[in-house]
C-alpha cells in the first residue's frame, strides 16, 4: 500500500486471534501510515506502542470532539458519552463518574455478578449438554451487569436487554442499529426522569442525589448510554474470545479453574492479546502539527491501532503468545490511555475474573463443538457464536 491507495481496512482485519501480517509490516516500515478516504481526505494510522500512548495522552494537540465526526456544532449534542468529549466538559462529567468506579464502590456488585453468572450457568445446564456460549453466557452477563450498575428495575431488564443487544446487531442493517440506539437513549432518558423523582440505589440514583442540580436528564442519559456502549459488546467479546483461548489451552484452563490467584494474571494478558477494541476513538489535530515526520493539518483525523500497539515487539519477547507471567501484561492499551482511558475498566476486569473460573468449574469437560465464525472488519473484534458442549 501507499499513501495514494483507497482507504485500507487493515486495522479492522484479523486472522483468528491475530492481526493480519500487513498490520505488523506497516508498524515496522511506516508507523504513521497515511490513508486516503472518500472526499480526498487523509487519515493517519499510528501503530507503535509508544507512539499510540503519546497520541492518546496528548489532549492538548488532539481533540476527541464528536462534532468533528458528524459536523455537529458542539460536543454537548453527541450521544457518545465521555469518549467524544474534550476538556473542560469531559473533565467535569468524568469527575462525577470516577468515584463510582473505584474498587471499593464496585465490590458491592460482586455478589450480584456472581449470582448472575451462576444463574446463567444453571440455565445452560438445564437445557442439555451443549450451547452457544455467546447467546447463553457471554452476551447476557455484561448487559445485566450494566443494568445492575445503573439501577434498571428488575421488571424492565428483559426489555432493556433486547434494546441493548439490538444496537450491536448489524445483520438487520444500519437503520435498525440506529433505531436501537435511539430506543436506548429514549429509554434511558425516561429512566433518568423517573430516578430524579425517586432516586434508587444504582449509579443513576447516586449521581442524582449527589449532583442532580448539575446534570440535566439528557446529559445523564448520554453518560449512561456511553457506559452501555463501552461495557456491553466489549465484555461480550472478551468473555467469548477468552473462553475460546482457554479451551484451546487446557493447561491454562486447569490453572484458572484451580487457582483463584492466577486468574487475574490471565485476564490482563488476554486483554492485551485479544485487544477487542481494535482502534481508539478518533483524534483530530487541533492545529497543524508534526508527528514522526508527517505534517498533519488542523482537523485531520488520527487513528490509533490498539491491536498493533499491544503486539509491538518492543513490549517484550514472545509478544505473539499469551504469557500470563509477562511483566508488562498490565501495561496494555486494551482500555486506551490518558484522560480517555475506559472508566469502566475495573468493572470489566471484575466480570472476567468472576466468569472464567465459574464457567470452567461448572463444566470441567467444556469443549468447542463446531465451527467458530470470527467477525469480519470489526471495530470491536469477536466471534459471532461459540458452540460448546460438555
Amino acid at each position: 500500500m501507499s499513501d495514494t491507495d483507497d482507504f485500507p481496512l487493515v486495522q479492522f482485519m484479523r486472522e483468528g486471534f491475530d492481526p493480519v501480517a500487513e498490520l505488523a509490516r506497516i508498524r515496522t516500515e511506516q508507523p504513521v501510515f497515511p490513508m486516503r478516504i472518500p472526499g480526498d481526505q487523509t487519515v493517519y494510522l499510528v501503530t507503535r506502542y509508544e507512539d499510540v500512548r503519546g497520541v492518546l495522552a496528548d489532549h492538548e494537540r488532539f481533540s476527541n470532539d464528536f462534532g468533528n465526526v458528524i459536523g455537529l456544532g458542539t460536543s454537548q449534542e453527541d450521544p457518545g458519552g465521555l469518549g467524544f468529549r474534550d476538556p473542560p466538559e469531559h473533565t467535569r462529567l468524568r469527575k462525577y463518574l470516577t468515584p463510582e468506579f473505584t474498587m471499593r464502590r464496585l465490590r458491592r456488585l460482586v455478589p450480584r455478578i456472581e449470582a448472575m453468572v451462576e444463574e446463567h450457568l444453571d440455565r445452560m445446564a438445564a437445557k442439555g449438554s451443549s450451547a452457544d456460549l455467546v447467546e447463553s453466557f457471554a452476551l447476557p452477563i455484561p448487559s445485566l451487569v450494566v443494568c445492575e450498575l445503573l439501577g434498571v428495575p428488575y421488571e424492565e431488564r428483559s426489555d432493556f436487554l433486547k434494546i441493548s443487544t439490538n444496537r450491536f446487531d448489524l445483520t438487520a442493517g444500519p437503520e435498525a442499529s440506529l433505531q436501537a440506539v435511539n430506543d436506548a437513549m429514549a429509554y434511558l432518558t425516561d429512566l433518568v426522569a423517573r430516578e430524579r423523582l425517586n432516586p434508587g440505589d444504582g449509579l443513576l440514583g447516586q449521581l442524582l442525589r449527589e449532583h442532580g442540580d448539575d446534570l440535566d436528564d439528557r446529559t445523564l442519559a448520554s453518560m449512561a448510554d456511553g457506559l452501555l456502549t463501552g461495557g456491553h459488546d466489549t465484555s461480550t467479546s472478551m468473555l467469548a474470545l477468552g473462553t475460546l483461548w482457554l479451551l484451546e489451552n487446557p493447561e491454562q484452563a486447569a490453572r484458572v479453574r484451580e487457582d483463584d490467584g492466577y486468574v487475574e494474571q490471565v485476564v490482563e494478558e488476554l486483554l492485551r492479546y485479544m485487544t477487542v477494541v481494535q482502534v481508539a476513538f478518533p483524534r483530530f489535530a487541533r492545529e497543524d502539527l508534526e508527528l514522526l515526520g508527517h505534517t498533519i493539518k488542523k482537523g485531520e483525523m488520527v487513528l490509533c491501532s490498539l491491536t498493533a500497539a499491544n503486539r509491538d515487539p518492543h513490549l517484550g519477547e514472545g509478544i505473539e503468545q499469551v504469557r500470563p507471567e509477562r511483566a508488562t501484561a498490565g501495561s496494555h492499551l486494551a482500555f486506551g490511555h490518558g484522560i480517555h482511558r475506559c472508566i469502566g475498566a475495573p468493572l470489566a476486569q471484575m466480570e472476567m475474573r468472576i466468569a472464567f473460573p465459574a464457567l470452567l468449574r461448572r463444566f470441567p469437560g467444556l469443549h468447542v463443538a463446531g465451527e467458530v465464525p470470527f467477525r469480519k472488519l470489526a471495530i470491536v473484534y469477536g466471534v459471532e457464536k461459540l458452540p460448546v458442549a460438555w
